[in-house]
């Protein structure tokens, strides 16, 4: 990033104390959510609309009673400790003000970065987790279109998982299904493992694999903040835009209540980061080769952390988790029937199933895919041309802290996502996720010094205003 586009982005991310941005964060997301319930083809993203509307506008209102509470304050005259000492003349009473320090205002309160984070947490669970329990409930009642396939699939793959010890169906039980798509899964094999409730105890509301999904996304991200946060208002306000971008940001809120199944992936990706940034990177790899055992998506992270972990000379610490986890869970599927996992993981994505990927948004790869003579071929070399451009930078420039880690992972998934042949909008909340969580990372006392115009032994007295 240069110096011109970082000044305009900390300018705006800094406005009114973040709060000029949490506006317009919740105000376009409560248009996009109105959008979404008048007019998407799917039933389950229109409910989603119809009630993360009230939610997006219900954390704008809170937005807006925060920034009118922050100009109450300003306001308001403050008692300057700096002038009382110079006052020499003072009352005794006046004197012992002074000693008390500055006066907290009406209004001081309420508008800093632990206030912003209980909107934020608020936001979520009306955005993301009322809509995907009412969802649940309705599907569970009989109601159809009220989950994306995905659901199903990794429901179907954990029963596949207790009959048979695989969560894969073979290229002919597929093509004997009425919907064959419905029959690939192209995750790996611990993605069934959300599944586990529904094919034991049945259709209940709570079986509902989003509801698991939810769960594990909630504990790791508040997990990987509680590791981060250090009570100084610099990195607690990187924290709180990290986590809006994990969260409340429509691409995720949608897809945690409508589909789901990315949001753990990226939320252990992220603890994986956080772990590593206070050098425990024994349960950094442990933490990415969770991720890496549900989505292939998380290997380029593993990746990329793996040059980072060998940077600090924890490679063998790393690894063990990070590489061990995901072909630990490989192996059963592997011996059960290994055409079935190819069929299912490499086959199916790659276009060469009996069906095609049902993931079509028209970016780049998918255009040139599409539109182009011998396309697909194209597409996938400029993906693996765009794979060793990365793998280059690693080699010439290896990430020095996790921050630095996290950038490079955004970048290179962003290329990614751009150039898959078979790819989803939805996919992008993996590197606008990663590179935001990149500043909180990477933050050092030098940075938040510079942040907040404070000396370094300064920074551990300044504490967030709540």
């Amino acid at each position: 990033m240069s110096r011109a586009p970082g000044r305009i982005w900390r300018s705006v991310d800094h406005a009114a104390g973040g709060l000029a941005a949490d506006l317009g964060l919740y105000a376009l997301s409560a248009l996009f959510a109105w959008s979404t319930a008048t007019s998407s083809t799917l039933t389950s993203h229109r409910a989603w609309g119809a009630v993360a509307v009230w939610g997006y506008a219900a954390a704008t209102l809170a937005v807006l009673v925060q920034l009118a509470l922050r100009r109450r304050r300003a306001a308001t005259p403050a008692h300057d400790h700096s002038t009382c000492q110079a006052g020499g003349g003072k009352r005794a009473q006046d004197t012992h003000e002074c000693q008390a320090g500055p006066t907290i205002l009406p209004g001081a309160r309420g508008t800093g970065a632990v206030a912003r984070a209980w909107v934020t947490a608020g936001a979520w669970a009306a955005v993301a987790l009322v809509p995907l329990v009412a969802q649940a409930v309705a599907r569970a009642g009989g109601a159809s279109g009220r989950a994306q396939e995905e659901v199903l699939v990794v429901e179907a793959s954990a029963r596949r998982l207790l009959d048979s010890g695989t969560p894969y169906l073979g290229r002919d039980g597929i093509a004997a299904l009425a919907d064959p798509l419905l029959g690939y899964t192209p995750y790996q094999p611990g993605m069934s493992l959300f599944g586990l409730p529904r094919a034991v105890f049945g259709g209940t509301w709570w079986t509902d694999a989003r509801i698991w999904f939810a769960l594990v996304t909630a504990l790791a991200v508040a997990s990987a903040v509680r590791l981060l946060r250090d009570g100084t208002a610099s990195r607690d306000a990187l924290l709180v835009r990290a986590v809006q971008a994990a969260t409340v940001l429509p691409l995720c809120a949608l897809t945690l209540a409508t589909g789901g199944d990315d949001l753990p992936v990226l939320a252990l990706c992220l603890l994986a980061f956080a772990l590593a940034a206070r050098d425990r990177f024994g349960w950094a790899g442990a933490a990415v080769g969770a991720a890496a055992a549900m989505k292939l998506l998380a290997w380029p992270i593993v990746l990329v952390l793996g040059a980072y972990a060998l940077v600090r000379g924890r490679g063998g610490r790393y690894a063990a988790g990070a590489v061990g986890l995901p072909v630990l869970t490989l192996v059963p599927a592997l011996l059960v029937d290994p055409g079935a996992f190819l069929e299912n993981v490499v086959l199916f994505p790659t276009g060469h199933g009996l069906v095609t990927s049902p993931a079509a948004s028209p970016l780049l790869g998918y255009l040139i895919a599409q539109h182009v003579p011998g396309g697909r071929l194209v597409a996938l070399a400029l993906l693996v041309l765009a794979g060793l451009a990365v793998g280059l930078w690693l080699l010439r420039r290896p990430p020095r802290d996790a921050g630095a880690a996290a950038l490079v992972t955004a970048t290179g998934l962003l290329l990614a996502i751009l150039l898959m042949p078979a790819t989803r909008f939805g996919y992008l909340l993996y590197p606008a996720a990663l590179a935001l969580w990149s500043l909180p990372l990477r933050v050092d006392h030098e940075l938040m010094a510079r942040v907040d115009g404070v000396s370094p032994p300064q920074l551990h007295d300044q504490r967030s205003e709540g």
